[in-house]
């Protein structure tokens, strides 16, 4: 690498595994069909631009995109940007001495962030579950930086919480459904975001990172969660030629975004 359940009970120090396998199963709790929308997405990965693509890995978190892609397609390459520590500790962990990993620290509200970016242009940038934290004027600034990046013939795919205002009776059935079954999970055990950084700050090894992170974010940044359709609108004006979803469920869509 360069530089430029219960199962977050058992993540402790520089157990990175252990640390990711706790982060998979926090996010679990959330969206039970997670690994769906990773298939579907690096399905498409390999339909439109092949086994061994350079990707931007956008708002990596710990790595959760970039080690699935380098799972599935050894000879990829993947560029990880974030701007939390605590998260960009956990990927440096993981992905140390790998060669085809480069973690990018920078801030994508900065208007400037892709000039820290090793490559101009890629063939794929994928993202998920994180562009809810932004709002729709950063969210638009953000999309036409993503079109520059894409390659004619590539790729953006953006997996995210994204709320059609118009079923307003579907999204609170939904949300009391899916309420219900994330306390089912508490009751058995599961750790739910708050208390997966609660262990995070108690731990020897993230407690810094996880204090800075919180000094960055507060307790959840201000974000907003749009509409595929305003997705698939702000992403054509800004560039990409042709917009659709490749999956969704009641609560989230993978919209994939060809230039």
């Amino acid at each position: 690498m360069t530089e430029t359940d219960t199962g977050a009970a058992t993540a402790a120090g520089d157990d990175w595994q252990a640390w990711q396998e706790s982060w998979d199963r926090q996010q679990e709790w959330y969206m039970p069909d997670r690994e769906d929308r990773f298939r579907i997405m690096l399905d498409m990965v390999e339909a439109f631009v092949g086994p061994d693509p350079r990707v931007l890995d956008l708002a990596c978190g710990t790595g959760s995109i970039t080690a699935r892609l380098l799972d599935r397609f050894p000879e990829a390459t993947s560029t990880g940007v974030d701007l939390d520590p605590a998260l960009l500790t956990i990927a440096r962990g993981t992905f140390a001495g790998d060669e085809r990993v480069t973690l990018v620290e920078a801030d994508l509200k900065d208007p400037d962030w892709p000039a820290r970016l090793p490559y101009d242009t890629y063939d794929a940038v994928l993202t998920a579950t994180a562009l809810h934290w932004l709002r729709r004027e950063t969210l638009e600034v953000l999309y036409g930086q993503v079109a520059r990046l894409v390659r004619y013939g590539g790729v953006f795919m953006n997996a995210d919480h994204m709320v059609d205002d118009g079923t307003p009776r579907i999204n609170a059935v939904e949300a009391a459904y899916s309420r219900a079954r994330r306390d089912r999970a508490l009751r058995q055990g599961a750790l739910d975001w708050a208390e997966w950084w609660n262990l995070a700050a108690k731990d020897p090894v993230l407690a810094e990172p996880t204090a800075r992170r919180f000094e960055i974010y507060g307790a959840h940044a201000d974000g907003e969660m749009l509409s595929p359709a305003w997705h698939g609108r702000t992403l054509r004006e800004r560039g990409f030629a042709e917009v659709r979803p490749v999956w969704c469920s009641p609560s989230d869509t993978l919209l994939l975004a060809l230039k």
